[in-house]
């Protein structure tokens, strides 16, 4: 996401805890880069890519954004991770146990990543593997 981008989410998360007069935990995404690259572990360099719209094109006047090159910046969203998770800061922090919770009609309420169906799948996607290796 562009750092322009980052700003206007950060604007429009301010704006929310306005109302409780209260800011969020970044001013901008300088800030928050800042923060990232002084995190403990946070040392994951950044890598990047080029990439080019290779679809069809219409006849007459091609727009410019179907012919130019884009370039993407990021950094390894697995080492990120497996980083923030072996952070001591993060020591009891959040729970990293998948979870679905349904109300009485049995409609599936989300709240958080752990709620959702991915995480839940790749837990239960895992147990099955882990039990059915431990039969034999």
């Amino acid at each position: 996401m562009s750092g322009g981008d980052i700003d206007f989410l950060f604007s429009l998360w301010a704006a929310s805890l306005a109302v409780h007069d209260d800011n969020p935990p970044f001013a901008s995404h300088n800030d928050l880069y800042d923060t990232i690259d002084a995190t403990l572990l946070g040392d994951v360099p950044w890598e990047s890519f080029s990439a080019r719209y290779n679809g069809a094109k219409p006849d007459g006047k091609i727009p410019s954004w179907m012919t130019a090159d884009f370039d993407v910046w990021f950094r390894d969203p697995h080492t990120v991770v497996k980083n923030l998770l072996s952070n001591p800061d993060f020591d009891n922090e959040f729970d990293y146990t998948p979870f679905q919770e349904r109300d009485t009609e049995g409609n599936h309420r989300f709240q958080d990543f752990m709620s959702g169906n991915w995480a839940w799948k790749q837990a239960v996607q895992y147990t099955v593997i882990f039990t059915v290796s431990t039969v034999f």
